[in-house]
């Protein structure tokens, strides 16, 4: 597995932990369970950038899931897929790196698919590949 995704998995075990249950963990343990899964600190550092974005922009990205995932409410959603997609959408909108978004879609369709059931990775794709659309239809051009 590349550093990067399994940064993206850990970070998506957290959100999960942290999405299912209504006492909030410190954030010392939040920050030992990264250190205890992944070796290097920029992996951390990754880790804990995409823990703290989702969480810093929560509402934004749940508002925008719910206005694209047609006939699905957010709290319907499987959990492993609803923090799936809200890491996507966070890479996607507010990721300061800007990667590829043929690369962001593939890493949360492997993620989807280890995670959720055996329709989350199609799920998974048709929401953020909407959001991607939206995103690159947007985006400035370049001079």
């Amino acid at each position: 597995m590349v550093p990067r995704s399994r940064a993206r998995e850990v970070a998506l075990q957290l959100l999960f932990q942290h999405d299912q249950n209504p006492k909030p963990v410190p954030r010392d343990a939040v920050l030992q369970f990264a250190n205890d899964r992944l070796s290097k600190p920029d992996l951390i550092d990754f880790c804990m950038q995409i823990v703290d974005g989702v969480q810093l922009n929560q509402k934004a990205i749940d508002a925008l899931l719910t206005a694209t995932a047609e006939n699905w409410r957010l709290h319907r959603m499987l959990p492993a897929d609803r923090n799936v997609l809200r890491i996507g959408v966070y890479e996607l909108l507010h990721d300061p790196a800007r990667e590829p978004i043929a690369a962001l879609l593939n890493e949360s369709i492997e993620l989807a698919r280890r995670y959720g059931s055996k329709d989350s990775p199609a799920f998974v794709n048709g929401i953020l590949d909407k959001i991607s659309k939206k995103r690159a239809a947007s985006a400035p051009e370049a001079v």
